[in-house]
């Protein structure tokens, strides 16, 4: 240890003893730049001339330097030694005086005052700053005027090897694939010094492995690590750790260093194919699974792993290829066979298939290895199972005539048991598919008939369902599909294919079309529809109307003449015989109806009733019920007029002079009592005009009546006499309460 301190003093003091020796004591140093680091002269110096003469004069520079060194670390009894500053101005009177400002003045660099000289009193490290920028001046010591201005300078801080080389992305990991050849380049790492990498060697490193050979090598300056040897294979090893070293002074005795792992893995390269585990594999499976069904699992092992072990499995031969099939799983890397067609132990009771699994993803590189493939063999072994009737087709189809007759045979189903048992089968229609019962089937042999009538203009297609099922073993049940088609035989006439009514105007042509019809079979024969039509036998020699067949199937009927008037006959009707082309045909006769009608002269319907040929010309039916609704409505407001003016003169009271209501006389006398029936008349109280048998009438008009003075005393006579009669019949009556209630209390 101590020769190593030895010889970093060696190394270090040598440049600084030869620099002490060629500069003089006070460390003078050219400027690279003398505007900026040369201290300017004295400042102007004024003469005692005179307040008015002054001379000034510009004194010569004193000092040329702009940069110091100080060693890092270094760590003495004293202070160090940084450097002097002088200036020519300074006669050696002690009457300057130096002033240090800057970076770490007075607390890392101190100045001595007189002599100029600059310590440092702290321990230096360079990686912590690197160089400080310092101002200094030369000011008057009594006075403490500058006598030049500041000027800065530099101490830089020398580095010496006190840092050791560090990996700062460590540890580090990388990959390369298997089977690399030799020299393969894996990565590279990167170590840094904290040393000044321009002087001395401190920060120079040289890198090495101490760990990981004869796997791997390392560039000694570069870092970058590569194969050392060629052909490692994943499969045996797949992981390597190496030491990696960085080493500063150029890896010369003395340095420093650091260290780093590398891990280095193995990437997976297809270099291995696939291996069934065994040869040979023994499956047994139902003859009645569900096709699609898992019957077994084969699997090929491959060393590699990743999409270089994925393979695919196939069927390349065997006398069961077209039943089974065989597909791949990608997550537990194996292959399913599966049953594609249906089984029948009574027809093989085994099979046997060479399965292969092959990868999918080969590398060129390793084709040489051979082929990266491998088969094994499969045997299947088929179980008996009781199984259900099967038909002998999968669907059935019948026809047959809408007029057939009822039992008769529509046609017939078949199925067995395939089993070795053979069991007795039993057939039966699904209810559900035949609500309407229209058919039935022979239990034993499967034949259907005709429950009920057909039409096929109700209903062309009949489906239902056959279901057949074991006798020894009711569970066993089959279905089947059979639809039956109603076959059309001619039993519909044909007639109008609508409700038509001509019209025939009264100025028509000859020849003209007054209609065309057409008809209408509610049958569907196999060449199509094809009417005849004709008129009925008495009538082929129609003075009025002719028929014309038409080619697409319609008739048009003309008329032979012209100047049919309404008056005379209004409505024609002209019987149709219409005529298919069934075997054997069949007819209906349709009576069209024609109205005879008034036209404009374009041919326009207007009119076809009787009554409206009589009205003036030129005005329509609108224009008539119009002037008959008028006429309606004046009759009516005069009906109201007349009524309302009639009741106008009839009073509804009838006043007289005087009102016998408003002459009642009070007397003190009694009245008979309800005995007293001879006192009044009641008549006359209700109807004073009703004296001597004078009632008068409402509905007509009194004439003046004048009553004798004498009459009309007796009236009012007799008016007060009921009066006083009421009023005594209601004081007794109010008595009698009172006296009730005296009682009661």
């Amino acid at each position: 240890m101590p020769e190593r301190l030895a010889e970093m003093l060696l190394d270090l003091w040598t440049p600084l003893i030869i620099l002490w020796i060629t500069l003089p004591p006070c460390i003078y140093m050219a400027p690279t730049n003398q505007s900026q680091v040369l201290m300017s002269g004295s400042p102007l110096e004024i003469n005692s001339l005179g307040e008015e003469q002054r001379i000034l004069n510009r004194s010569k520079r004193g000092w040329v330097w702009n940069q110091m060194f100080v060693l890092e670390e270094f760590s003495g009894p004293e202070p160090i030694l940084v450097g002097r500053l002088h200036t020519d101005l300074d006669p050696g009177s002690k009457k300057i005086k130096y002033i240090l400002s800057g970076d770490g003045a007075g607390t890392i660099f101190q100045i001595n005052d007189v002599t100029g000289d600059i310590h440092a009193i702290k321990r230096l490290d360079r990686e912590e700053k690197a160089e400080y920028t310092l101002t200094a001046q030369a000011v008057d010591w009594e006075t403490s005027k500058p006598l030049e201005p500041p000027s800065e300078f530099i101490i830089k801080v020398q580095d010496i090897n006190d840092n050791a080389p560090e990996f700062l992305n460590g540890p580090y990991h990388a990959t390369v694939p298997e089977m690399s050849i030799l020299g393969t380049s894996v990565t590279n790492v990167t170590a840094t010094d904290a040393d000044d990498p321009v002087y001395g060697n401190s920060a120079k490193l040289v890198y090495s492995i101490l760990e990981g050979q004869p796997y791997f090598s390392i560039e000694p300056e570069t870092a970058i690590i590569k194969t050392a040897l060629p052909n490692m294979d994943r499969e045996a090893k797949e992981e390597y750790l190496v030491v990696i070293q960085a080493k500063d002074m150029g890896g010369h005795s003395g340095g420093l260093s650091g260290t780093t792992t590398l891990t280095v893995t193995l990437t997976d390269v297809n270099d291995n194919p696939p291996k069934f585990a065994q040869s040979l594999y023994h499956f047994s499976v139902p003859e009645d699974v569900v096709l699609g069904t898992a019957i077994g699992r084969v699997k090929a092992n491959d060393q590699d792993i990743g999409e270089n072990a994925q393979s695919s499995y196939d069927i390349i031969d065997g006398d069961g290829t077209a039943l089974f099939e065989i597909t791949s799983d990608a997550q537990a890397q194996d292959g399913i066979i599966r049953l594609r067609k249906p089984l029948d132990f009574e027809t093989k009771k085994s099979y046997t298939l060479k399965v292969e699994a092959a990868n999918v993803h080969i590398d060129p590189r390793f084709s040489g290895r051979g082929p990266f493939k491998d088969t094994a063999t499969v045997k299947i072994v088929v179980e008996d199972a009781d199984e259900p009737p099967v038909f002998s087709s999968p669907t059935y189809l019948l026809e047959v005539h809408e007029n057939a007759a009822l039992n008769s045979v529509i046609g017939q189903v078949t199925a067995r048991d395939p089993d070795i048992t053979s069991s007795p089968i039993r057939f039966s229609i699904d209810r559900h598919t035949d609500l309407e019962r229209q058919f039935n089937i022979n239990a034993d042999d499967g034949k259907i008939t005709l429950a009920t009538p057909l039409d096929r203009e109700l209903s062309v297609w009949h489906n239902i369902t056959i279901i057949a099922t074991e006798i020894r073993n009711h569970s066993q049940i089959s279905r089947v599909p059979v639809a039956i088609k109603v076959l059309d035989v001619n039993d519909n006439a044909p007639e109008f294919a609508s409700e038509y009514e001509a019209f025939l105007c009264e100025n028509g042509k000859p020849g003209q079309v007054i209609q065309t019809v057409s008809a209408m079979d509610k049958d569907d024969p196999k060449n199509g529809h094809y009417f005849l039509y004709s008129l009925l036998p008495e009538m082929v020699n129609n003075p009025n109307f002719t028929i014309k067949k038409n080619e697409d199937n319609s008739l048009s009927i003309l008329a032979k003449h012209n100047g049919f008037n309404r008056q005379k006959q209004e409505v024609y009707l002209l019987p149709i015989i219409i005529s298919d082309s069934g075997n054997p045909p069949l007819s209906s006769t349709s009576t069209l109806t024609i109205r005879v009608c008034g036209c404009s002269n374009d041919g326009v319907v207007q009119s076809c009733n009787v009554e409206a040929y009589v009205l003036p010309i030129g005005l329509s039916m609108g224009a008539l019920i119009a002037i008959l609704a008028c006429i309606i409505l004046l009759l009516v407001i005069v009906v109201l007029f007349v009524t309302l003016r009639r009741h106008k003169n009839e009073p509804l009271i009838i006043k007289d002079d005087e009102d016998v209501r408003e002459n009642i006389i009070r007397y003190d006398d009694e009245g008979g009592g309800e005995e007293d029936t001879e006192a009044f008349d009641i008549a006359t109280l209700q109807n004073p005009d009703g004296i001597n048998g004078f009632l008068p009438r409402k509905d007509i008009k009194p004439d003046l009546q004048f009553m004798p003075r004498l009459q009309k005393r007796v009236a009012r006579r007799n008016v007060t006499r009921c009066c006083l009669k009421r009023k005594t019949v209601e004081n007794h009556g109010f008595n009698e309460l009172r006296g009730q209630d005296q009682k009661r209390k």
